[in-house]
Formats: C-alpha cells, structure tokens, sequence
C-alpha cells in the first residue's frame, strides 16, 4: 500500500473556533448572574418585596419552571433575527431586568406613580425570564454550530463546566453581598454581570449559521401537544420530576429554613455550592462506574439516594438532642447539627444527580416512538417544569405552616425568637416541627423511586405482550 490508502485518524483536539469561546465567556457571565440571584430570591420577595411565603412560592415556582418551557419556542425567534441580535436582546433584557428587581422597593415606595413594589418585581422577573430563555438556545446553538460531530461532546462537557463554574461564582458573591450591603445589592451585582456580557457580545461575538437550529413556534407547540400526550413517556416525566422537586428546595426552601432557624450569620448561598462541587468531583467517575447499567438500575439508585439526603436534614433535630448546639468534625472544626445535616443532605443530592443524569437521557429515548426520539428528547426538561412548580408552591405551604417568617410572629413569640438566635436557647413553639418539612420531601423521594419499578414492570409487560 502506498501513502495515499494509509491516513491517519486526525486526533481529537480541545481547539475550537473564536466565537466558541465567546459564546461561553457569555455563558459565565450569565450563569454567575443567575445563580447569584436565584439563590437569594425567595429570601428577597419576602424580606425586601413584601410577599408572603405562599406568594413568593407562587411567583418564584412560575418563574423558574416557565423559564424551562420557554426556551423552545425562543429558539425560532433566534433563528429569525440572527444570534447575536438574540442576545444583545436576551442580555439587554437581563441587565434592565435585574436592575429594576433590585430597585423595585425605591421604584414602589419613593416614587410617585410608580407601580407597586410586588407588581415591578413580576415586571422584572418576566424580564428575565424571557431573556433566559432566549439565551439557553442561542448558546447550545453556538456550541453545537462551532463544533462537529466528533468534537461535539468535548464542546458540550466545557459548556457544562462553564455553567457549573459560573454557577459557582454567583453562589459565592450571593452571600458577602447580603450580609455586608443587602439583598438587593445581589440582583445589582447580576445587572452587572448580564451588562458585561452585553458588551463583551457587542464587541466580540460574531454571528453564526443558524439554519435549522430550532423548530417553528407552531412546530414546537404541536410537538409539546404530542409529548403531553404520550402516557408513558408522561408517566416517566412526573416519576423522575419527584427527584427534581426535592433537588429545587435547594433554592425553594433551604435558605429560608437555615436563615430562620440559625440566623444572618448563615451561609445558605455558599452550602448550596456543595451540590455543584459533588457533580463535578464525582460525575465522571460515577458515570464510568455505571457504564454498563441498565439505565433504569441507575435512575433507582438516583432515586433511592435523594429521600436520604430529605431525611439527613429532617433528622438534625435528633443530632441537636445528643450533641447540642455543636458538633465536632473529626476535631478539626465544629458546626451546628443544622449546619451538619443540611451540608450531609446537599451532598447526598449531588451524588444522587451523578446517577440519575447520565442515564436519563438515555432510559426516556427508549420510551419515545420509533422515529420520533429527537422529539421526545426536545422535552425531557419538562421534568424541571412539574417538579419546580409543584416544589416551590409545596415549599410555601410547608414554610407557612412549620418555618413561618418571624416577621409573622407575635412581639413576645417574636422576642423569644431573637434570643434563641443570639444565644442557642430554646426556639419558639412555631419552629418546634420545622424539620417536618423534609419529611414531607422524604415521602416525596419515596414514592418516585416506587413509582419508578411499578413504571418499569407495567411496561416491561406491556412490551413482552406486543412482542408476543
């Protein structure tokens, strides 16, 4: 054989055109402004805004699952425009957005004729919304667009990354932000974020082919109809969004609940990043370790995990009892049973996500109709949609009743509150059950992983009965 019949295989490389990168830069930015915002939002539409628990559920639970929904039919618009007129818009969008959240308490109150407090807070936050969803297409269409087929999972595992990192960064600002300027200055410091990315996409990012990226609104709307629709593949979606609906209390309910419980000097923000950290640590191994399972096998564990890390947290009582106030870890330091449990709980999600996700994907395109797996896929974010609905409208509920708002409380209930803060006695009446609340998602977790077999045998059988 001559030269010309001997070529060899081109090696993989981690090169990637210019315009990748600066889709990602844009995705940190972006990440870094969401996530420092979220973690604290039901802290600020009840403190700074004014909304009840049972309020604020309801707007931050619309909020967050409809910015799961919308991005598909935001696809097409970005299609029609150009992507990098989307995300000048998208990023425009955010940093008016956030600003405005955080001046909505000035905006409401000092301003004559100005909307009212809680109603330029719903303005804001369907301001970001829609600029969130416009840009989740607009970058995964760059990366898939920048990449080809045998660099394409290289592309995608650096854009995971940069969504953790980012994610990660804006967890971390969240907290020295509120505690040494307020609330309000964290959706500041995410205005600032979302208007460096504006500028950086002004100056740098360069437009791609867009052809073919997303479906038509009709398209989209008519596949959603189709997907609903489908019984089984429905049934797997509500199953799995049970994880998720214990996942999301790390923003429903977990900051309020450590705040209430232990006071300001709570770092809920920078415990929420152990989930973040976990996945990154533990995804690829865990992944490799589950190779070869069936998926569904992998899906229980992730289902059997995610109760446990509820009942970590609905057992830091019992911890209290034995230990007090302080725990040692290993002689090293020591932390409050709350504080133990809750980092013990956080840890367990994350581990639950690394063996749930993986496999996924790949357990629900088995439940979709032969030919129409692209489809089916296109919508397994719905499991996010129901389950951070449902979670954050649960959560307010549970708040309400077992972890109220001191706010809420009589002046002496309220008084015996402040003394339990500041020196470790005994809380209130109000807060005696506040760990019944993770029972509840205990509960939860139990029967989606139920839920899971009974799913898995009922269509195991009605497979082998058509196969007959």
């Amino acid at each position: 054989m001559t030269d010309d019949f001997i070529r060899p295989v081109e090696k993989l490389s981690w090169r990637f055109p210019r315009t990748f990168w600066i889709a990602n830069t844009a995705e940190l930015f972006e990440r870094a402004a969401f996530y420092g915002m979220f973690i604290a939002l039901t802290l600020y539409l009840t403190r700074e805004v004014g909304f009840t628990d049972k309020e604020t559920a309801l707007v931050a639970g619309l909020f967050a699952s409809v910015l799961y929904l919308l991005p598909t039919f935001m696809g097409a618009m970005a299609d029609k425009i150009g992507f990098r007129r989307a995300l000048i818009l998208a990023f425009s969008l955010l940093t008016v957005g956030y600003f405005l959240l955080g001046a909505a308490p000035v905006v409401g109150r000092f301003i004559p004729g100005a909307l009212h407090v809680k109603e330029t807070a719903i303005v804001s936050l369907a301001l970001i919304m829609i600029g969130g969803a416009i840009i989740k297409p607009v970058i995964s269409g760059t990366v898939a667009k920048c990449s080809d087929e045998r660099h394409r999972a290289r592309a995608f595992s650096i854009f995971y990354q940069v969504v953790n990192i980012g994610a990660f960064l804006g967890k971390s600002m969240a907290t020295p932000l509120r505690q040494e300027l307020g609330l309000e200055y964290i959706n500041y410091y995410a205005s600032t974020m979302a208007l460096a990315a504006l500028v950086f996409v002004v100056l740098f990012y360069k437009n791609v082919d867009t052809k073919g990226t997303a479906k038509t609104p009709r398209e989209a709307l008519m596949g959603l109809v189709k997907v609903i629709l489908n019984f089984r593949f429905m049934a797997l979606i509500l199953i799995v969004a049970g994880f998720w609906t214990i996942q999301g209390q790390l923003y429903a309910t977990m900051p309020k609940y450590i705040l209430r419980l232990l006071g300001e000097g709570a770092k809920p923000e920078w415990l929420a990043n152990i989930n973040p950290l976990v996945v990154v640590i533990f995804v690829i191994p865990i992944t490799h370790l589950v190779r070869k399972f069936r998926p569904e096998n992998a899906i229980g564990v992730g289902l059997f995990i995610i109760p446990l890390s509820a009942l970590s947290i609905a057992l830091s009582p019992f911890f209290e009892s034995v230990y007090g106030n302080s725990v040692s870890v290993f002689g090293f330091f020591s932390l409050h049973p709350i504080t133990l449990m809750v980092i013990l709980g956080i840890g367990l999600q994350g581990l639950a996500e690394c063996f749930l996700s993986p496999k996924f994907l790949e357990y629900a395109s088995r439940q979709a109709p032969e030919g129409e797996v692209g489809l089916y896929l296109g919508y397994q974010h719905l499991t996010t949609f129901f389950a951070w609905l449902f979670g954050f409208l649960l959560s307010g509920e549970l708040l309400d009743r077992f972890c109220p708002d001191p706010k809420t409380l009589s002046a002496e209930v309220h008084a015996q509150w402040e003394a339990a803060i500041q020196t470790g006695s005994a809380m209130p009446d109000a807060y005696a059950n506040a760990h019944y609340i993770w029972f509840v998602f205990v509960g939860i977790g139990v029967a989606a992983f139920l839920a899971l077999w009974v799913f898995k045998f009922v269509t195991d059988m009605i497979d082998r009965a058509r196969g007959s």
